[in-house]
């Protein structure tokens, strides 16, 4: 079977979208194929693979589901978010620059902008534990743990995904290639996790590199920046109003706290089209 598919960014985190199968009778997705198709040398590459369903309800313009480039299957994507409203107003301007998406991670209200830029609203950050799930009794600003006999303390918070995040005094010296796998897999997190190292500049301005779950550093990360402003907002080091840059590029994080939407904006680009046979 062959299939059309997309290939976008947003800020350099890649993914591979395409409309599933008609008629998908079987909803599961072979994770060896999304593995062979993510691979950058004899596949298509991506961080994450979008596919695009019909809306489950008469307000949505599109059902998406996100698989990393493991294979496996996770809830919720910012810049993918940011990409696929972006491709569904390029296909059907009719319906306006404000869309109505729906995913496993939940509804998602999106804006299309002028200049290639695109605003998503990522819900109200959720800081219980048994939100992201982790394993811990209480909800703490910051929690300890110890990974390889080394005591640190990270933010936790889900944005419709799981995410831990540790502030850094340097983003280039960060151990993200060390600390980044070992805290994915902590103990702490039974679902796993993306880790986000975040360097506080001003009130205003943050610095991020993110481990991703199943999918190891990415250029940039939609969730990632998000969470890492909400945990800084919290620890009262930030504003509403934040740049987060991030190695592909700049996002930008609004959320005035406490029970308010956050939204995320920046740009989100189509890279090629193209058919594949699967």
């Amino acid at each position: 079977m062959r299939i059309e598919f997309c290939k976008m960014h947003g800020l350099g985190n890649d993914f591979l979208v395409f409309d599933a199968p008609s008629p998908f009778v079987d909803r599961a997705v072979d994770a060896a194929l999304l593995r062979r198709l993510a691979d950058r040398h004899e596949g298509v590459g991506f961080d994450q693979a979008l596919m695009l369903e019909p809306p489950r309800d008469g307000r949505s313009s599109v059902y998406y589901r996100i698989f990393n480039a493991d294979g496996g299957e996770v809830e919720q994507c910012g810049n993918g978010a940011r990409c696929i409203a972006a491709l569904v107003h390029a296909r059907h301007p009719h319906l306006g620059s404000e869309l109505r998406l729906q995913s496993a991670g939940g509804p998602v209200r999106a804006r299309i902008l002028e200049g290639g830029l695109v605003s998503v609203d990522m819900g109200v950050p959720n800081f219980e534990p048994r939100a992201l799930p982790m394993d811990a009794a209480n909800r703490m600003s910051l929690y300890p743990l110890e990974v390889d006999g080394r005591d640190i303390r990270v933010g936790a918070v889900s944005m419709g995904n799981p995410h831990a995040v540790l502030q850094v005094e340097d983003i280039e010296t960060a151990p993200v290639e060390q600390l980044g796998p070992r805290l994915e897999r902590h103990t702490a997190f039974p679902r796993r996790v993306n880790v986000g190292f975040m360097q506080v500049h001003d009130r205003g301005r943050i610095s991020l590199r993110v481990f991703e779950r199943g999918v190891g550093e990415t250029l940039a990360c939609g969730t990632g920046a998000c969470a890492a402003a909400a945990v800084g907002r919290t620890l009262g080091l930030l504003d509403a109003e934040v740049d987060v840059d991030l190695r592909g590029g700049r996002a930008h994080v609004h959320w005035p706290g406490s029970t308010e939407a956050l939204w995320l904006t920046g740009p989100a680009a189509v890279v090629f089209t193209g058919s594949i046979e699967i």
